[in-house]
């Protein structure tokens, strides 16, 4: 086998690449997030495996929806059921 002609594959050659597509399209609910609930405790940030929780200054901001799978592990974390999962 000429290992010239081999190809890439699947390698992604920049980083910072997947900003560009937009995973969340797929999803079938979303998290919907009560601020007069909400205590900012700031729980559900570090559980989100796709790291959509916003947060600024300890003030918890939105979810990005763009990139959000669906999973509710949010929604089951907060300690103030501030995060209901809703259908779309």
């Amino acid at each position: 086998m000429d290992k010239k002609n081999i190809g890439r594959g699947a390698t992604i050659l920049t980083s910072g690449n997947s900003k560009k597509f937009k995973t969340g399209s797929w999803k079938n609910r979303y998290p919907s997030h009560s601020k007069e609930k909400c205590k900012n405790c700031m729980m559900c940030v570090p559980y989100c495996p796709e790291g959509c929780i916003k947060q600024k200054d300890g003030i918890l901001q939105g979810m990005d929806l763009n990139f959000c799978k669906g999973c509710g592990v949010c929604a089951n974390v907060c300690p103030f059921k501030a995060i209901e999962m809703k259908e779309i």
